[in-house]
């Protein structure tokens, strides 16, 4: 039987999927009481992630699709290289950084190829295959059990290694950004994992392009307020940058 939080995330996914639910088809779905399925929409609505209608659910126009590494690659990709040329230029020779999986963090790991002194961990087996190039970076994987679709390392083994180690900076790729919600991810195990990442680096720097923002995934990793640095594009809207700098967040945007 799915546990509260598995069976919540696979509603938000088949709401989404169909465009709408009832609370009947839902209960006989889960094999569950309406009273409990109204108690997940009635919360899942709370926080966005769906919208209740009568007698069901619809989704919100606020809430992320997950896509396989391959399709986000190939998303924004020009300012995703943007954003990777900015990042590297933050990281000195000499840092002690993890990198987390992810689209936009591999063009920033493909910008770190020509530094010298690095030491990287990363989750991400994108990650690993292109700083194998890099001559002046010493690689280290956090292993784990492999999640294909998004090509990420991720459990217990994993969170546990990073406990040994010292970071100065933590790169973080998000799939949503919410002003009063945080920074999130659609799957729970990464956003443990991610929190990790935090826990254990001096400075946690967010890249993603400015369409993240607004949007909410299911799992939260880390407030706002506990980001250091954010790397985004300039059409990032106004109101977004009023406030991250009231955060106090350093935020540099790339020209696109």
């Amino acid at each position: 039987m799915l546990s509260t939080i598995e069976r919540r995330q696979e509603i938000v996914l088949l709401t989404e999927k169909k465009g709408n639910v009832s609370v009947k088809e839902l209960a006989e779905n889960f094999n569950i009481s309406t009273v409990t399925i109204r108690n997940d929409l009635n919360e899942l609505n709370r926080l966005g992630l769906l919208v209740r209608s009568r007698g069901g659910a619809v989704p919100s126009n606020r809430l992320t699709k997950e896509l396989s590494i391959k399709e986000k690659h190939t998303k924004n990709l020009k300012v995703k290289q943007k954003i990777g040329e900015a990042v590297a230029n933050l990281i000195d020779e000499g840092d002690a950084i993890i990198l987390d999986s992810g689209s936009t963090t591999e063009e920033v790991a493909h910008c770190l190829i020509g530094k010298k002194q690095l030491t990287v961990m990363t989750n991400g087996l994108n990650i690993a295959n292109q700083l194998a190039q890099a001559e002046g970076c010493d690689v280290f994987i956090t292993g784990g059990k492999l999640r294909k679709k998004s090509m990420s390392f991720y459990g217990a083994q994993a969170e546990e290694r990073l406990e040994y180690y010292n970071f100065n900076k933590v790169i973080l790729g998000v799939d949503g950004i919410d002003i009063n919600r945080g920074i999130s991810t659609h799957y729970e195990p990464e956003a443990n994992f991610n929190r990790a990442m935090c826990d254990n680096a001096e400075q946690i720097i967010v890249v993603t392009d400015s369409s993240k923002f607004g949007k909410r995934s299911l799992h939260a990793i880390v407030k706002l307020d506990q980001v250091d640095i954010l790397v985004t594009d300039n059409q990032l809207a106004k109101e977004y940058i009023d406030v991250l700098e009231s955060h106090n967040i350093e935020l540099h945007l790339v020209d696109i």
